[in-house]
């Protein structure tokens, strides 16, 4: 098993906040809209360098994402943010009808997304985001996984021409990818080789699916881990080639279980190469209130459930 280490916890969501100061230093088109949540979305940075290039909504996010949609019509590649809740659930028809449908270029930028939001609630929890996300034509959508990644995923899709949805978090976590790291839309990561099980992994599941390789490999089991941080385009070639290694697969992800990234794994496979798959997400259920790590372990969202799944589906390739 590659070895992972780290020397700092962050947030993704600061992460977002430093590709966004970068990008107002360097790409004098990068606009900033935000629904009241500048603290949240750690906007400040970006606001005090470019004060002319931010714009308040206010608790109004349909009219944030409608006036996003028409500031790209004179060349300006707005950054919309807010919980993810309120990035999709909340304007949903928005983005359906003035960004998605047209293929506006605007950046939907959703941070708190999953159970780690925590204490808030169920309402706020949303954990249908990704599925909502993934079904609109012309939409791309990424989960990253550390503060880097999510720094580098902020800048590359200022250059990525089309409509974005970018979904990152509230907690503090291990920060274990590079910082200089080249982030490439649809391209999935490899993170460790192995031949006995595929456990593809996004967002705050990455760094899980890490712990679990190494207990797996105490306990013989070579697993291969793959960051799938780009949902939609799929990297499937990356995909097939693990499975046709390993002939096992285990999906990783805080999200429900029904329209999330294992959904899209499983169609892949249903055409190409049907085998034993499990998942690890939140089984069709909304979320309560709690810390991070309380909601993690009740929804099997942790580490030790991803080795359970792995063996699962090893051992029903075995059967």
């Amino acid at each position: 098993m590659k070895e992972y280490t780290y020397t700092e916890k962050k947030d993704t969501r600061s992460g977002f906040g430093a590709g966004l100061l970068e990008l107002g230093r360097t790409n004098p088109n990068v606009v900033a809209l935000c629904a009241d949540l500048v603290g949240s979305l750690k906007m400040g940075d970006f606001i005090k360098e470019n004060p002319d290039r931010f714009f308040q909504i206010g608790i109004a996010e349909a009219n944030m994402m409608g006036i996003a949609a028409g500031l790209t019509i004179g060349g300006k590649i707005p950054f919309t943010g807010t919980f993810a809740n309120f990035s999709t659930g909340r304007v949903y028809d928005q983005i359906r009808q003035s960004i998605a449908y047209s293929g506006k270029n605007v950046k939907i930028c959703a941070s708190h997304a999953g159970l780690t939001l925590g204490e808030d609630g169920a309402t706020h929890q949303i954990l249908e985001d990704i599925g909502l996300m993934k079904m609109l034509p012309h939409m791309t959508v990424i989960n990253t996984c550390d503060y880097n990644q999510t720094k580098a995923a902020t800048i590359a899709i200022a250059d990525y021409e089309g409509p974005v949805y970018l979904r990152f978090g509230r907690p503090v976590i291990p920060v274990f990818t590079p910082a200089d790291q080249e982030f490439v839309v649809g391209k999935a990561v490899m993170l460790n080789e192995g031949t006995d099980v595929s456990i593809f992994a996004t967002g705050h599941l990455v760094w899980k699916a890490i712990l679990a390789g190494k207990i797996l490999e105490e306990k013989g089991i070579s697993a291969e881990i793959i960051n799938i941080h780009t949902i939609k385009p799929l990297d499937e070639e990356a995909i097939l080639k693990s499975v046709a290694k390993t002939k096992c697969v285990v999906s990783c992800e805080e999200h429900n279980r029904l329209g999330g990234m294992g959904d899209s794994i499983a169609q892949l496979l249903i055409k190409n190469t049907p085998l034993p798959m499990e998942y690890v997400a939140v089984d069709d259920t909304f979320g309560e209130s709690g810390t991070p790590d309380q909601l993690m372990e009740k929804y099997g969202l942790t580490e030790n459930d991803i080795v359970a799944a792995a063996e699962r589906a090893i051992a029903r390739k075995q059967q």
